[in-house]
């Protein structure tokens, strides 16, 4: 495995404030590239944290059980409240234009590039997934380059009305009520975003599960390719919910499917075209 870290900053030569974050970090399968080994497909992780911080259970865990069933992985550390949006939206597509630009060396292929978050994280992947085209970031590269070719909407906190996680849309939009409608997923779904995988637990206390049942609703009205999962039970946060994310023996109490998602999630890839049957052989 290599593991290198970029300033997006740097690399797109875009100011930074001392507030802003926006640094990626590639986990990389060794490839081949020049002699024309295989090409990757690529997974962006967005760690949830509220918009508040970005939580490391969601980003190595992760992204080191993706790089194991055969993606390039790249982990985006977003800047955070006191940031507002479009900050953290411009990060990740920043981190999608990268990817796709530099394909060839990252041994990925272009064309088969997917984005997962999870919580607030989750909710940042939906912006990425709705507004690849938005005056936000069309001057970083153009909307396919942006676009991810699949979501993985990991507990998100997806819509901005009823109950639903509020600290996080206070972080990313402070008091404009306005944006906070308007950055509701379940507004900003559309018909030629791409296929959506969501899972939530029913016992989610911090996020409630309504969130992912909104958004599906959206997803379905519009007619989005989606796969919903509700486990039953389980606190928010899981992570892989395995001893990946969690020291041995401290992996919270859920149904003995929660694990299971990644499997789920893969699968849901392979049917839209991003995995190989056989990828492992």
């Amino acid at each position: 495995m290599e593991l290198k870290t970029l300033d997006l900053y740097g690399y797109f030569g875009c100011e930074k404030s001392p507030f802003m974050d926006g640094i990626l970090q590639c986990y990389l399968q060794k490839t081949d590239v020049v002699a024309g080994g295989d090409r990757r497909p690529a997974v962006l992780i967005l760690p949830g944290g509220g918009y508040g911080h970005v939580s490391p259970r969601e980003a190595e865990p992760v992204a080191l059980r993706m790089l194991a069933a055969g993606y390039q992985a790249f982990v985006l550390q977003y800047s955070v409240a006191p940031t507002r949006f479009p900050v953290a939206l411009r990060e990740a597509a920043m981190a999608m234009a990268y990817i796709r630009q530099n394909a060839a060396q990252l041994g990925v292929d272009s064309h088969k590039v997917v984005a997962m978050g999870f919580s607030a994280g989750g909710h940042l992947c939906g912006l990425l997934g709705t507004m690849y085209d938005a005056p936000e970031v069309a001057d970083l590269a153009a909307a396919e380059q942006l676009r991810p070719d699949g979501l993985g909407l990991c507990y998100p906190v997806a819509v901005s009305w009823g109950a639903t996680h509020e600290a996080s849309f206070y972080n990313l939009c402070g008091e404009d009520r306005q944006l906070w409608q308007r950055l509701s997923l379940d507004k900003l779904a559309r018909a030629d975003m791409p296929p959506v995988f969501l899972w939530h637990t029913r016992d989610d206390g911090s996020v409630p599960c309504r969130n992912s049942l909104e958004l599906a609703r959206a997803l379905e009205e519009r007619g989005v390719l989606f796969s919903l999962h509700i486990y039953g039970k389980g606190p928010h946060g899981l992570s892989t919910a395995d001893s990946q994310a969690y020291p041995a023996g401290q992996v919270p109490a859920c149904s003995a499917d929660v694990p299971g998602w990644v499997a789920a999630l893969q699968q849901f890839w392979r049917e839209i075209g991003i995995e190989r049957e056989n990828w492992h052989e």
